[in-house]
């Protein structure tokens, strides 16, 4: 049996009352069923901004140890005016060697367009840090429309048809990878 999938899921959005977790909280719950793959998260909105400098070094220090072991990592994130969130830019621009050489993949989530504005940036970000990010995502279009009673996500067999495909791909991607950085480490590619 292979070790499973180490994959961090990063939260896209610091907002109060976000729309996030509930995306977030289905992704979760549609992964529940993957033995394959070990879930982390990191939420850019739990970051202290408190002048105790012990406590942010502590935090900064525990989301780069979760980075640095993840061999995937899946963003959850909205786009506001056809772009990505600034505190997801300023998590991404914090780590650099952290990314390289591992697959990244999208839930992203917004008006009419899904998200795709913001999911095709992080694309550009993201290969410019040596990831690698995967073609295979969910967009969800007008997301809050898709609330049940309880409040919860019930999406429907599109979206979870679109989660099925991207964890495939981000399971083969990872594990190609992971082999790849075991067999000679990405920074030593260049030597």
């Amino acid at each position: 049996m292979t070790e499973p999938i180490r994959t961090a899921l990063i939260y896209g959005s610091t907002r109060t009352e976000r729309f996030c977790d509930k995306v977030a909280n289905w992704i979760v719950a549609h992964m529940a069923r993957h033995a394959e793959f070990e879930l982390h998260s990191i939420d850019p909105a739990s970051v202290t901004h408190e002048h105790s400098h012990d406590e942010t070094v502590a935090h900064h220090a525990d989301i780069k140890t979760l980075m640095q072991r993840a061999d995937a990592f899946i963003i959850v994130h909205p786009e506001y005016n056809h772009g990505y969130p600034a505190p997801l830019k300023q998590l991404i621009d914090a780590y650099t060697t952290e990314w390289q050489a591992k697959p990244v993949a999208f839930v992203s989530y917004g008006g009419i367009s899904g998200g795709i504005h913001a999911a095709e940036q992080l694309r550009t970000v993201l290969g410019w840090l040596h990831a690698v990010p995967i073609r295979d995502g969910v967009i969800l279009s007008n997301v809050w429309r898709e609330l049940d009673s309880d409040g919860q996500l019930a999406l429907g067999q599109p979206a979870e048809q679109a989660a099925e495909l991207m964890l495939a791909r981000l399971h083969w991607w990872a594990s190609a990878l992971r082999t790849a950085r075991q067999a000679m480490p990405y920074e030593q590619a260049v030597a």
